[in-house]
């Protein structure tokens, strides 16, 4: 019985030093330095399941292809004036701050609510196809629950 007491002590200590790490920012990891656009591309999805990208499909042999692929968004009419809404909406997103707005690049830095996990949200406007493509990756982890697509089809569903 006292072996039982110990092991529900320390799992309970340590869960309040993991959610204590958490709320000091200790779990946010560093920004990736590779984050942008080059030659019309997002950066690839992660390796780990914790990342969506709706340009998955442009990286075919990748072992997370099908399990990140994601729509991007569409809209109709300005292209640029469907990203200003999506950074509006990003700005309302709660613990989600936009780092980069340029004419056709967005990035934003998104946090998880309890552990305070950083992720990097990044959407690209590809004019000629009429889409707003879309990456977003865990910094830190193996998985993230889905959490990266759920906040991406909420923010879907609002912009539609």
């Amino acid at each position: 019985m006292k072996k039982i007491y110990s092991l529900v002590l320390l799992a309970a200590g340590l869960t309040l030093l993991v959610l204590l790490a958490g709320q000091l920012g200790l779990l946010s990891g560093t920004t990736p330095a590779d984050l942008g656009v080059r030659e019309g591309r997002l950066k690839p999805p992660s390796d780990r399941p914790n990342s969506v990208s709706s340009q998955a499909g442009l990286y075919p042999g990748h072992p997370r292809q099908a399990f990140a692929s994601i729509a991007p968004f569409g809209y109709t009419g300005d292209g640029h004036a469907a990203l200003l809404r999506l950074a509006s909406l990003l700005d309302a997103t709660a613990a989600c701050v936009t780092v980069t707005r340029e004419a056709s690049y967005l990035y934003a830095q998104c946090r998880t609510p309890l552990l305070k996990y950083t992720d990097d949200v990044e959407f690209y406007l590809d004019e000629q196809a009429a889409v707003i493509h879309v990456r977003s990756a865990s910094r830190l982890g193996y998985g993230d629950l889905g959490a990266n697509r759920k906040r991406i089809e909420a923010l879907r569903a609002r912009f539609a």
